[in-house]
């Protein structure tokens, strides 16, 4: 890598403006994120392969703070697991999101005056190829605004040819296996997108509605009728049937019989049928098969016609009208317009009995809110249940695990009420369906090439109009990306299975439960063995980020105001497995500060360890002699050596065991990012720059005899400490790992060795603790005696027993240069006033008050806090004695006020403790 990096002298501070895209320059151009696929175990090479694949954004998309996290938690894992050894790959691509890009472009034509059918359908995908081409790579850019280390020489598209190579050879293999068949059913259906839905993309919302009560007179005896409730009275006009339960003895005479649909005077018979409910409403239940899934099965079970009175547009059908079921005057109506006229209709006819309102859960399109219409349609269809079956073993037996473990359950629900998949959609952006029919024998040919003639009879064929769903080409993801169906695809044999699927929740079912049975049914495994489900981005209210809330934040503002590396440390420091991240986007300073502190901290600590350690060879710390090494140095590399061990716990094992499943004690290991974080940071700033680095100091000036040692350790411990961040600052550290002395070999600490854990040293390792107790101690009994930070004190180490002076004259130069103290050692505390601390096993910090503090001044703030402390305590005390206050108060309030009052008693004895040691005879 080449070293350009490198200045004699870093600038007082980090301008990550000035440094990122160099970084990301030098990693790109030193092939630095390049998985080879012959290194790869699996190929003969000799590293573990470790992959894992981007969840597809859409091609319209823009970088937003839910790719921002997602994106950064994928990318300190394989950083991480880059860094280990292993041969990283990080597939990137986009989804050409057939419903979303398709309204993208429908828009603009709207804005022209003009709709898809002006084009056509060749001019339109045209079109909206173009559009991809300009936008389909913009967030993938932007992905490398944030450091994502993605191979992009492997960047995929699920339009590619390619991948439609592989949608087809899916969809005729599970056409050939009967899995794949036409059906004619109710699906959901959008009367906006004017597309059918599946289960999973018309979504639930709670709506507050009415239900309609009408009365269907018999068509043999006016002066009776039958009731039915209905939250959709538009739909009435379809009604073929009134159900009623088989043991209901209210309506056995009526079996058989016919009632009149009204509006429509038309007889409909009335029907048993388990389906309906005795207990709910009247029992009895309108039957529209076109426009009621449930409905649907009874008018199977019943052979009862099926007519459509409503079109894909959502307005009132001409045919319904033409045939006299739907009267003229609701021609052209919009469905709920409709719905209003009807209501009134019933009313003048009086067959209106009642209405109430009513709370019912009602289906909205996931793209554009519209109110979802079911309606009987053809359609193509994939069978569940038989994908479902190894899928949902494979994480009960472990083979598969999902982090947090609770979404197991939801998972393991939807696997076992799974439905067959509506596949097919009436869109022109799409992998068109891979089937053509004969025009002249009428013959139905699935083929994985285009079909120019009929194989049987050599007649024109035309394909199906429609287009697939958009998640049957993302399902395959995880392997299409790697070459599938080639047989000979190294990146096959080499990175399938993949590793860990990093995704948000919410698509759990629509994406990686159906690349789980993908995986099972078109490659014989998993396709990976790990799905970990991080939590949402939330403004300061709690709500989710969204665009049309107007409360996102743009991740690219944060990166021009603070640096990709404050983006990424906030994010990953904030988040708990699973846990939501909670960011202000009014406030965008404070969002960040975590981050922005971090990284201006870690960057001061370069700037004194390369001023100090400076450019001259160093010795290897292994290559020192261990004698030399002092008290401090021994305690750091002891807690270097810690920090490892928990940074390598709390990311956890990087794959399962060797028979491919999770051990129980493993199965919810690792991926703690936020405490990985945690313990590389602690040891970065607390330990090392607050402990090590201040008591290094007095050996790192010119001509200290141990100056080479302090070095050797402060490059060492640094180095170790920048690897530790990389995963999470990859810009901050690389730029500093660049300027250590040693590095002009054009190595890139992107492809560094992973720290490890070797054994801790012993013999006073520990020991420092000491030193670091005892300044503790003083710097508390400075604060609690108001002595100005910077003002030097005398300070007494009493009863050290049993130690050699070289020991000791070690500690007293180490506490006095860290706690700003002249530091004596005695067998007896001193006379006169004066703080003690007990530290260690026996250790008297004595801190000589004379001429440290104004002694008159202290006693007599000390005084007169005491007094005003015992006059709340007496106030307190009064009121908790007050039988009319402990019988009246809450319990809550009356436990408070009694903490209340053991915290200030123990204060008052604090006080009363330092006036007497201080203030004796004044």
């Amino acid at each position: 890598m080449p070293n350009t990096l490198r200045e004699p002298e870093l600038a007082p501070q980090f301008d990550p403006a000035a440094t990122e895209r160099d970084v990301y320059a030098l990693w790109a151009a030193a092939g630095v994120f390049h998985a080879d696929s012959g290194q790869s175990q699996r190929n003969g090479g000799d590293r573990f392969p470790f992959t894992l694949v981007i969840p597809p954004p859409n091609v319209t998309a823009v970088l937003h703070m839910g790719h921002g996290l997602n994106n950064t938690v994928q990318d300190v894992i394989v950083r991480w697991r880059r860094m280990a050894g292993d041969e990283a790959l990080w597939v990137p691509g986009t989804d050409h999101a057939g419903i979303a890009t398709q309204n993208v472009v429908e828009k603009a034509l709207a804005s022209e005056g003009r709709t898809r059918f002006d084009l056509g359908r060749e001019a339109f995908v045209t079109r909206t190829t173009a559009f991809v081409a300009e936008t389909g790579g913009t967030i993938l850019k932007q992905l490398e605004a944030i450091g994502a280390s993605c191979d992009w020489s492997r960047t995929a598209y699920t339009l590619s040819p390619e991948l439609s190579l592989a949608v087809r050879e899916a969809f005729v293999q599970l056409y050939e296996r009967g899995l794949v068949y036409r059906g004619h059913r109710v699906i959901h259906w959008c009367p906006r997108c004017l597309t059918s839905l599946s289960d999973e993309e018309a979504e639930h919302k709670e709506t507050v509605g009415k239900l309609y009560h009408i009365s269907y007179p018999l068509a043999d005896d006016s002066s009776r009728s039958i009731t039915v409730a209905t939250t959709r009275p538009e739909t009435m006009l379809g009604d073929v049937a009134i159900a009623v339960h088989p043991q209901d003895h209210r309506y056995r005479d009526l079996v058989g019989r016919m009632a009149m649909l009204p509006i429509a005077k038309i007889g409909i018979p009335i029907i048993a049928d388990d389906y309906t409910d005795p207990a709910f409403g009247s029992g009895a239940v309108k039957i529209t098969p076109a426009h009621d899934p449930n409905d649907y099965e009874v008018g199977v079970r019943h052979s009862l016609p099926m007519p459509v009175v409503i079109t894909p547009e959502g307005r009132m059908e001409e045919v319904a009208i033409a045939s006299g079921r739907v009267p003229l005057e609701l021609r052209g109506l919009d469905r709920f317009d409709a719905r209003s006229r009807i209501v009134e209709m019933l009313r003048s006819e009086g067959r209106l009995e009642k209405v109430e309102p009513h709370t019912h859960s009602v289906r909205q399109c996931y793209r554009c809110d519209t109110v979802v219409e079911p309606r009987l349609s053809d359609q193509w269809f994939v069978r569940m249940a038989p994908l479902a079956r190894p899928a949902l073993e494979a994480v009960r037996s472990g083979e598969i695990r999902i982090l947090p473990e609770r979404w197991e359950g939801v998972y393991t629900n939807w696997m076992e009420n799974i439905r067959d998949w509506n596949i097919s959609r009436q869109l022109w952006w799409g992998h068109r369906v891979p089937v053509w029919y004969c025009v002249a024998c009428s013959g139905t040919i699935v083929s994985r090439l285009d079909v120019a003639v009929c194989p049987t009879c050599a007649g024109p064929v035309h394909q199906d109009e429609d287009v697939l769903d958009t998640w049957f080409s993302s399902w395959l993801w995880p392997f299409s990306t790697l070459g599938w169906p080639k047989e000979d695809a190294p990146d096959i044999r080499a990175f399938y299975p993949t590793d860990m699927l990093v995704t948000a929740p919410e698509i759990l079912f629509f994406w990686v439960a159906r690349m789980v049975m993908a995986g099972y049914a078109f490659m014989g495994r998993a396709p990976f063995h790990t799905v970990y489900l991080h939590g949402t981005v939330r403004d300061a209210n709690h709500m989710k980020m969204s665009k049309s809330l107007g409360n996102g934040i743009d991740p690219l503002d944060v990166v021009s105001l603070y640096g990709a590396d404050a983006l990424r440390y906030t994010v990953i420091a904030g988040m708990g497995m699973g846990a939501d991240i909670i960011l202000d986007p009014h406030d965008l300073e404070k969002s960040f500060t975590p981050g922005r502190n971090f990284a201006t901290k870690l960057w001061n600590i370069g700037r004194f360890l390369l001023h100090n350690i400076g450019s001259d060879p160093l010795p290897a710390l292994a290559d020192i002699d261990q004698s030399r090494l002092s008290r401090a140095d021994r305690w750091i590399v002891a807690r270097l050596h810690d920090a490892i061990v928990e940074c390598d716990a709390a990311l956890g094992p990087s794959k399962p065991s060797g028979d491919g499943t999770w051990r129980p004690e493993q199965r919810y290991e690792g991926l703690r990012l936020n405490e990985y974080v945690e313990t590389a940071r602690r040891f970065a700033w607390n330990e090392l720059a607050d402990w090590y680095v201040e008591s290094a100091k007095g050996h790192l000036t010119d001509g200290s005899p141990d100056r080479d040692v302090a070095r050797a350790v402060l490059l060492h411990v640094f180095d170790q400490a920048l690897r530790l961040l990389h995963p999470v600052v990859p810009f901050i550290t690389e730029t500093l790992w660049q300027r250590l002395p040693g590095r002009a070999g054009g190595e890139s600490l992107a492809r560094a060795e992973w720290p490890r854990a070797t054994t801790p040293m012993a013999s006073g390792a520990d020991s420092f603790d000491l030193e670091r107790s005892m300044v503790s101690a003083i710097r508390q009994i400075r604060a609690e005696y108001n002595v100005a930070p910077g003002r030097q004190i005398d300070v007494v180490l009493v009863r050290i027993a049993g130690m050699g002076s070289p020991a000791i004259a070690e500690i007293t130069d180490t506490v006095g240069r860290l706690a700003k103290a002249r530091v004596s050692v005695a067998s007896h505390p001193p006379d006169g006033a004066a703080a003690h601390a007990l530290v260690g096993e026996g250790w008297d910090i004595v801190v000589p008050l004379a001429g440290a503090v104004d002694v008159g001044r202290e006693c007599a703030r000390l005084r007169s806090e005491l007094s005003q402390l015992v006059s709340q305590i007496d106030s307190l005390t009064q009121r908790l004695s007050n039988e009319r206050f402990i019988a009246r108060a809450p319990a809550a309030v009356i436990s408070a006020e009694q903490e209340k009052q053991r915290d200030w008693t123990a204060r008052r004895s604090q006080l009363t403790n330092k006036i007497e040691i201080l203030c004796a005879g004044s």
